[in-house]
C-alpha cells in the first residue's frame, strides 16, 4: 500500500463508520459463532468451529487493513485543487487518438476508484500517466493491452 491515501472527506466518512461496524458489530458476532461452534464438541473435528475461527481471521484482517488506510488518510478540499493540470479529483475529458471516442475519468485514489462511475485511480497506468498533464497535450499510456494514445480535452473538477 501506499505511504499516503488521498481521499474525499465524504469516503473518509463512510470508512470510518465501515471500521466503526465491523468493531461493535462484525467482531462481537464473530466471537459469539465462535463460542456456539465449540459448545458442539470436539474442536479437532468441528468443521463449524474452524469455518468461524477463519471468518473471525479474515474480519480482523480487513480491520487492521480498514486502520491502515484510515491512518495514513489525506482529506482532499476539492474546492482547493488546480485546474491547470491533471491531478487527484480532477475530471479530465480525453479522446482516444486511436479510436477517436472521447471519454471522461476522474482521478481518485485507490479506495475510491470505480471504473463503471467513470472513477480510475491514482495509481492505474492511465492514471499515472495524465498526472500533471494539461489541456492540449497528448499522452502515450501503456497498458496491459498495449499503448493507448489520448488527447486531454478539459480537466474540470
Amino acid at each position: 500500500m501506499s505511504g499516503t491515501n488521498y481521499v474525499t472527506k465524504e469516503t473518509f466518512e463512510k470508512m470510518k463508520e465501515e471500521l466503526h461496524v465491523m468493531k461493535a458489530v462484525d467482531r462481537p458476532a464473530a466471537s459469539k459463532a465462535i463460542a456456539e461452534a465449540r459448545e458442539k464438541g470436539d474442536l479437532k473435528e468441528n468443521a463449524e468451529y474452524d469455518a468461524a475461527k477463519e471468518a473471525q481471521g479474515l474480519l480482523e484482517a480487513k480491520i487492521k487493513y480498514l486502520e491502515g488506510v484510515i491512518a495514513t488518510a489525506r482529506i482532499l478540499d476539492e474546492t482547493s485543487i488546480d485546474t491547470s493540470k491533471v491531478s487527484i479529483l480532477t475530471k479530465v475529458s480525453l479522446i482516444n487518438m486511436g479510436t477517436k471516442k472521447k471519454v471522461t475519468y476522474q482521478i481518485v485514489s485507490e479506495k475510491e476508484a470505480d471504473l463503471k462511475l467513470g472513477k480510475i485511480s491514482v495509481t492505474s497506468p492511465i492514471g499515472k500517466g495524465l498526472l500533471g498533464k494539461v489541456v492540449g497535450d497528448v499522452v502515450d499510456v501503456v497498458v496491459p493491452a498495449g499503448t493507448l494514445k489520448f488527447k486531454i480535452e478539459d480537466i474540470a473538477i
